[in-house]
């Protein structure tokens, strides 16, 4: 007897989103709660590796913030497959990073003169610091995220689910539809693309 797919599975992310395409309001809050819980891991995920963020902003504020974004995002967006979701989700994680970082470490931020030694590890693949890409220092945080919105889409995909999202490269190839190794060569191609950009000019 076939199985139900499991919770979270792509299928039923999928099912759940055909039902909110048809108007279903119960699937519209599914899809709520599933990207709370991605939501909430990336914002664990995020605070570890920058644990001088603690000084001034709370887990569960940026986890409201992100989920605020989120919402109005699927508000306005016609979201059509998992594929979509996953980087309509991405982006708004990366937005609300990417003001925290501008808010607290900009010129006039009270974090500007603060560093920690902290690296993001993801042992699923979307470590960034194995190419030295991402800045070790919080100051350089903005500047980052900024690179990223900067790649191209299909390597932007790739960081949005390994990186962001958090998941696999057997995960992020099976949501992209794409082999393994084209996902590889895509999550090498960004990484490198980050690393000369950050690095340019004596960056990073």
């Amino acid at each position: 007897m076939p199985q139900p797919p499991a919770v979270g599975s792509d299928t039923q992310l999928q099912n759940l989103i055909d039902q909110a395409l048809k108007g279903d309001a119960t699937a519209h809050d599914s899809l709520l709660a599933h990207a709370c819980d991605r939501l909430l891991r990336l914002t664990h995920k995020m605070f570890h590796s920058y644990p001088a963020l603690r000084r001034w902003e709370q887990t569960d504020d940026v986890f409201q913030n992100s989920m605020i974004r989120l919402h109005r995002a699927l508000a306005d967006v016609r979201v059509e497959s998992v594929r979509h979701f996953f980087n309509l989700a991405a982006v708004q994680v990366r937005r609300e990073l990417l003001d925290l970082a501008k808010r607290h470490f900009g010129p006039e931020g009270v974090g500007t003169n603060h560093h920690t030694d902290g690296q993001p590890a993801d042992d699923e693949g979307g470590a960034l610091h194995d190419s030295a890409v991402e800045p070790n220092d919080l100051s350089g945080w903005a500047e980052f995220h900024a690179q990223v919105e900067k790649l191209p889409a299909d390597e932007l995909e790739v960081v949005n689910l390994l990186y962001h999202e958090g998941l696999t490269q057997e995960e992020a190839a099976r949501v992209l539809g794409i082999s393994f190794r084209t996902l590889k060569r895509r999550w090498q191609s960004a990484k490198l693309r980050l690393y000369e950009e950050l690095n340019r000019d004596g960056q990073g």
